[in-house]
């Protein structure tokens, strides 16, 4: 019950909702109780030949149709309300959830399938309301429908009452042991719906690699694979319940037998009336149910708590990096940036980077070259905090970063990554979405430096043209002009271009390193390049190797010591 505690807990804002959903409930359940007594009270005048028997059925009637438009009331009131506040919480819930995975670390996602934490915001998140719409008000109507039964079963006949308990400890028992089996197989369902949600966003994200490389059949069969595995979990989850459901309602309905005989029994010698006995056989119906409903209720509450268990767990999640309890803010930066004695590994057992001590001076452009894996885009990822490092200390303007808040640390840092990341929306849009205040004058000057203007007014409708997921309708280097464009129009104090131009041809590279080169003069630029004629100009070059710095200096100062930067340029060269 922690979990259904705790979303209702969190679900306090619509509390008023949930309570008068309840109410509505309690009165329903109530009101149920009457029409079995007045079927006890008309057999009773039936069998005593009562001469106002016409009279007082009328009047019972009359009463009777009331509860009934009563309970149609209540069951309006109950379903709305519950469903109201219960949808309302899971749009807050799945906001939170987003908001929650947007704060976490880098590290959080690198072994995290996108597919599988979409489905815990789309799929998983749904289980709220299951809880709280269903499983919830369910189980408040039969506990109370069996406490209200009991108490008009004894006061109708306590030996008749007293008998039809001896079934309930057993069922009761089967209740529990039921729950102990049902539950590891909804959580299993959860997953393999994960799953196959995660393979399903992998897919659709590839699609043109799987027709590029003709795996259309080898990728339906693995849907397939993973389709059916969820539908094995959910038939083996609901098995459990088709095969507990009878044998409930079979020990629940011998109980009801045992009454007739024993009812008819005491009818004989007078003890109880005919009314008696038709009342209670009733109530007995309304007492076993409860008991009969608790095992389709526990499918509900299984199956809602698997998946609300999955988007806790991403909630309780703690991030790697940590903002400082009182962060400062990282205001009037001049950019000027320090690694000092840093040492950095994804696993322990594999260092990336050790003691690396780097000092870059305010409007200096330092370049990182070195071959792949030295490590050269990480010093960039724990520049942004996307990492936090081992051991050792970044700073700013000789502000430690794990001393301010990450917001104005990331307002002071623009990157261009070689992997272009565009949203589904308009070019302006996207140029845009780094400065939401900025002018259309200011995006389309900064369009223009980046050498994306006149491709953007050859387009249909220009800087409204809808460019289509991640910006499929544009090739790779115009979505790296893009992204150079949206970079330059945060004019941040500090600029990071890894790859920047690994995507554009020659010509292109060339007009847009010059706009480059002479955005990089105002600003602390760091500069990612395998294309070593990219970087000529760099203020310094850092040549990383192994896991440290092998050699720092100008280009010329490179060459002339005819070390690894002198061979790598000699091989670009020839």
């Amino acid at each position: 019950m922690k979990v259904c505690l705790r979303i209702l807990r969190e679900a306090k804002n619509y509390w008023i909702y949930i309570v008068f959903g309840m109410l509505a409930v309690v009165v329903s359940t109530l009101a149920s109780l009457y029409s079995p007594w007045v079927m006890r009270e008309l057999t009773d005048l039936a069998a005593g030949g009562d001469p106002q028997i016409a009279e007082k059925s009328f009047r019972m009637g009359l009463i009777l149709l009331g509860v009934y438009a009563l309970q149609g009331i209540c069951s309006f009131l109950r379903g709305y309300l519950t469903h109201y506040g219960a949808y309302h919480y899971v749009a807050d819930l799945r906001t939170a959830l987003y908001d929650k995975m947007q704060h976490l670390s880098l590290k959080y996602f690198s072994d995290k399938q996108t597919g599988q934490l979409t489905s815990r915001i789309t799929n998983d998140v749904v289980n709220a309301e299951l809880l709280i719409a269903h499983a919830v008000p369910d189980l408040i109507v039969n506990i109370l429908t069996f406490i209200g039964v009991a108490v008009m079963l004894f006061t109708i006949n306590v030996k008749l009452a007293l008998i039809s308990l001896i079934s309930i400890p057993f069922l009761m028992a089967a209740n529990v042991g039921y729950s102990k089996l049902v539950l590891p197989r909804w959580r299993h369902n959860q997953q393999a719906l994960g799953d196959l949600s995660g393979a399903l966003q992998d897919n659709l994200s590839g699609i043109k690699e799987i027709q590029v490389f003709n795996q259309q059949a080898l990728e339906v069969q693995k849907i397939g694979s993973l389709a059916r595995r969820h539908t094995h979990a959910f038939l083996d989850a609901t098995r459990m319940g088709e095969i507990f459901h009878p044998f409930i309602l079979f020990f629940s309905s011998v109980g009801t037998v045992v009454i007739i005989i024993y009812g008819g029994y005491l009818t004989s010698i007078g003890e109880v009336s005919i009314g008696d006995i038709v009342g209670f056989i009733l109530y007995l119906g309304l007492f076993y149910n409860p008991i009969i409903n608790l095992s389709q209720v526990n499918d509900q509450l299984h199956n809602g708590i698997a998946g609300c268990e999955r988007v806790f767990e991403v909630m309780d999640e703690e991030p790697d990096v940590k903002e400082a309890s009182h962060p400062k803010k990282l205001d009037q930066v001049k950019g000027a940036v320090e690694f000092r004695n840093l040492s950095f590994h994804y696993t322990p057992e594999i260092p990336v980077l050790e003691h690396i001590n780097l000092k870059v001076q305010p409007g200096q452009t330092v370049a990182l070259v070195g071959t792949t894996g030295v490590g050269k885009t990480t010093l960039a990822s724990l520049l942004n905090r996307f990492y936090d490092p081992s051991e050792g200390t970044v700073l700013i303007d000789d502000i430690d970063i794990k001393d301010v808040s990450l917001r104005s640390l990331r307002d002071n840092i623009s990157m261009v990554l070689q992997d272009t990341f565009l949203f589904n929306g308009t070019i302006y849009q996207n140029i845009v979405y780094g400065l939401k205040k900025a002018t259309r004058e200011q995006v389309i000057e900064s369009a223009k430096a980046a050498n994306a203007h006149q491709f953007i007014m050859g387009l249909e409708k220009g800087y409204d043209t809808l460019i289509g997921e991640r910006g499929l309708r544009l090739s790779g280097g115009q979505k790296q002009r893009l992204s150079i464009a949206r970079a330059v129009l945060r004019n941040t104090p500090i600029l990071i271009l890894d790859e920047a131009t690994s995507s554009l041809d020659t010509k292109t590279e060339k007009e847009i390193q010059q706009a480059l080169n002479e955005i990089s003069k105002e600003r602390t630029t760091l500069v990612i390049a395998h294309r070593l004629s990219t970087i000529r100009h760099a203020d310094v070059i850092v040549v990383l190797d192994g896991t440290g710095i092998v050699e720092l200096g100008t280009h010329e100062q490179l060459l002339g010591q005819k070390g690894i930067y002198a061979r790598l340029h000699a091989a670009q060269a020839s």
